[in-house]
């Protein structure tokens, strides 16, 4: 089985996320992908089988699941990126070719643009909610939060500036044990990408409970984080930044109950995977 290392979210290599894919002839049992998640050891592993048929509007249809080191998820926005580049990118479709994953959360598209490869991902709302017992401090946050709400996903906490984002470090231990696959901590955007555009938000992922300190990248949270800040700024597209230690940008455009979440990844890995075919010690 072929296996990639692709780094999401960014244009060069050692930034933005990284993500296993990995090639599937057919599905696999669940706990080897779970193993084969574990050794990659990274926040998520894709496992990508094409279906034969194409879909209604001519997209190539493939399976995807998204795993990772202890558990497999519900939507992964990075990995998903990484495995269309890798599709795209390797051979394995035409460079223009359109594709629909079939995931737990329905179905997926992705295609190539000018921008970067284009993600069609629904929109995930953020009612208003109260912060479980424990959550702020462990997070150091001490003054009173501008906004608390949760998904269907993660608790999302808008603070008061980005250096507060950027500064923040939290008390993994006791996040571990809050009921929530993650924390997004969010602000408005003060400073500007290397091109010199103003970043509209920033933001910080924090998933200890999934098995991931803070992941580098999230797609996903940009699901709700792009229609929180619609509603806010008054505009649908979005330039966001992700300020973990690797830093990543992404491109949003809020369409309803859908969100494009536009980004470029790079292949740093190729590898073919020995312990195949679902095999289990």
């Amino acid at each position: 089985m072929q296996l990639y290392q692709v780094d999401a979210f960014t244009n060069r290599p050692f930034a933005g996320n990284p993500a296993a894919v990995c090639l599937v002839p057919s599905p696999q049992p669940e706990a080897w992908m779970q193993q084969v998640a574990q050794e990659m050891n990274l926040s998520e592993t894709a496992f990508v089988q094409r279906l034969e048929n194409l879909s209604r509007s001519g997209a190539h249809q493939f399976n995807l699941r998204w795993f990772t080191p202890t558990t497999e998820v519900d939507l992964c926005g990075h990995a998903t990126l990484a495995s269309a580049h890798v599709l795209l990118s390797e051979g394995y479709l035409p460079e223009d070719a359109a594709i629909e994953f079939q995931t737990r959360s329905g179905p997926l598209t992705a295609r190539s643009t000018a921008a970067g490869i284009e993600l069609n991902f629904p929109a995930t709302p953020v009612p208003a909610a109260s912060a479980p017992p424990g959550l702020l401090d462990a997070l150091g946050i001490t003054a009173a939060p501008e906004f608390v709400g949760k998904s269907r996903f993660d608790y999302l906490i808008e603070v008061a500036s980005e250096a507060q984002v950027r500064q923040m470090q939290p008390n993994f231990r006791e996040l571990r044990h809050l009921p929530v696959r993650g924390i997004i901590v969010t602000s408005r955007g003060e400073s500007s990408s290397s091109a010199g555009d103003a970043y509209d938000m920033v933001s910080r992922f924090f998933a200890p409970g999934s098995g991931i300190d803070e992941d580098p990248v999230t797609g996903s949270a940009h699901c709700a984080l792009g229609p929180f800040w619609q509603s806010r700024l008054g505009k649908a597209e979005l330039l966001a930044y992700q300020a973990s230690p690797r830093g990543g940008e992404l491109r949003l455009l809020c369409q309803g109950d859908r969100v494009l979440l536009r980004g470029r990844a790079v292949t740093v890995l190729k590898g073919e995977l020995s312990a195949a075919d679902g095999e289990l010690p």
